[in-house]
């Protein structure tokens, strides 16, 4: 054999080394790519089942809403018809008020009449 000879044997190995070596980082590669694709598709998935999900609770939360305004509506009609009551309760404690007053005064005009009368005897 000559040093031709073995320097190309030398350098068959070497190429064949190098192209088993290729052909295993390709596999590896994928491989990786393999499982990204099924990653990425369990990703889409997951957001289509997300997005119905909130696509449907905010229908629910619409519909939840309506019904509170619905009620605040309501509540407000009712307070807005409780507001005269409020006002004549008020006046009324005005004239229990102005009553007290008369009436202290009266006894006051009577006491003052009594002591008057009490006191000339």
């Amino acid at each position: 054999m000559t040093g031709g000879e073995i320097a190309a044997i030398i350098a068959a190995v070497a190429f064949a080394i190098l192209a088993f070596t290729l052909v295993y980082v390709l596999i590896k590669v994928a491989s990786v790519v393999e499982d990204l694709n099924e990653t990425v598709d369990e990703a889409n998935h997951t957001l289509k089942t997300i997005t119905k999900d909130a696509d449907h609770l905010l229908i629910e939360v619409e519909g939840l809403l309506n019904k509170s305004n619905v009620t605040l509506d309501d509540v407000n009609g009712k307070m807005g018809m409780l507001n005269p009551l409020f006002k004549a309760v008020g006046e009324l404690g005005v004239t229990v008020s102005d009553l007290n007053q008369s009436s202290r005064n009266l006894t006051s005009s009577l006491t003052s009449f009594t002591n008057r009368t009490n006191v000339r005897k």
